[in-house]
């Protein structure tokens, strides 16, 4: 069975592009009574445009959003989360603003959100695929929730690191350092 992550397509890029190795989550309105948690530690990236706004993030206002195929989901990432940690104190969240795109105040709304303030950091290594996977959208894709099964990803496909292992390696001391 093939695992999808749900993310924001600008997030799937950033990953993509080696600029950012961290998800940030606190769960979506379908993650059940128990919340979210980081539930597989192997899956593809799944790049989603609801919701998304580039408002929150750091960057520009006139930053084009990924290129959408219109009826179908493209895969380029494949991730594998070395660790993850549930983070309780909103300055540690907050210092983690160097790895990610997001804008503080976003990072700290989700922090907040619920009861049970917190959220959820995946510390990734991200591999680019050969060659990008399409497969037709469907409805069961929809929804507020952050893993969805996919079909059989091709056979041909191999996968490349997208930061070499020195560089990766450094990234994640520099994160352990600040939690």
């Amino acid at each position: 069975m093939s695992i999808g992550f749900k993310e924001w397509a600008v997030i799937c890029e950033a990953l993509g592009n080696g600029s950012q190795s961290i998800i940030l989550r606190k769960g979506g309105i379908a993650e059940g009574r128990d919340g979210f948690c980081f539930q597989h530690d192997a899956f593809y990236l799944f790049p989603t445009w609801f919701h998304e706004q580039i408002s929150k993030t750091r960057l520009p206002q006139e930053t084009q959003l990924p290129e959408r195929s219109e009826g179908r989901i493209v895969i380029r990432h494949f991730v594998r989360a070395e660790w993850t940690q549930l983070v309780t104190g909103l300055d540690a969240a907050l210092a983690l603003g160097p790895f990610h795109l997001w804008k503080s105040e976003v990072v700290e709304e989700r922090f907040r959100y619920a009861e049970k303030q917190g959220i959820h950091v995946a510390f990734l290594r991200v591999y680019r695929l050969s060659e990008p996977w399409s497969f037709p959208d469907d409805p069961r894709y929809g929804g507020c929730r952050s893993w969805v099964e996919l079909p059989e990803p091709p056979p041909q496909i191999t996968l490349e690191p997208v930061l070499d292992d020195a560089s990766h390696a450094a990234r994640g001391r520099e994160i352990r350092k600040l939690l």
